[in-house]
């Protein structure tokens, strides 16, 4: 996605240690008509896949995720990492490390909202070691639904979660996928 790419270019900030900074317009500040057009995207890769609910992660997930459901016409379940009072007591739970965080991270998913009629769409700001949509790909898994594929706004090529992702038979489609990056810029991978 040329657009993304481009605004990967002038505001994001590597800020060494495999973190690159786009706080502008995807983490922290969101660019509203950027989602969209990645939501569109990742829509229109897996539209054709029947696609019921898209799953993702508490909170910089939940702004793409929430695109491409709009996109696609079903709804966002997302992992919470906290349990509210009222979330029954039974529950799909998964962990999985957190690069950013610097601990564990807990995903939880009532079984009111995924179930095996399900066919899941996991979609992300980031995959990078890929843990995380790993997590979420269990969970879904636990309740028996059909995990079809994984989205991802920012691929970091390098850090290997694509392979690991497709070693659990899922197909991965990133919006902008980074093959390296320094403090001298972005190398972005081609045909990937």
């Amino acid at each position: 996605m040329k657009a993304l790419k481009e605004r990967i270019r002038k505001e994001g900030k590597y800020l060494g240690n495999g973190i690159l900074k786009v706080d502008s317009f995807i983490n922290h500040q969101v660019d509203p008509a950027l989602m969209l057009a990645a939501g569109g995207a990742l829509a229109a890769h897996f539209g054709a896949m029947g696609v019921t609910k898209v799953l993702t992660a508490e909170i910089s997930g939940i702004a793409p995720a929430l695109t491409t459901a709009l996109a696609l016409g079903v709804p966002v379940v997302f992992g919470r990492k906290s349990k509210p009072i009222t979330m029954p007591e039974e529950i799909y739970i998964e962990s999985a490390p957190s690069h950013t965080k610097g601990k564990e991270v807990y995903l939880m998913v009532s079984p009111e909202f995924i179930g095996p009629e399900d066919t899941i769409l996991v979609i992300d700001d980031f995959l990078a070691t890929g843990y995380t949509i790993m997590a979420l790909v269990r969970l879904a898994r636990q309740a028996g639904a059909r995990v079809i594929g994984v989205g991802a706004v920012i691929e970091k090529l390098f850090e290997g979660g694509r392979a690991r992702l497709e070693e659990m038979d899922l197909e991965v489609h990133s919006l902008a996928v980074i093959k390296q990056m320094t403090e001298d810029g972005i190398i972005f991978a081609e045909g990937v």
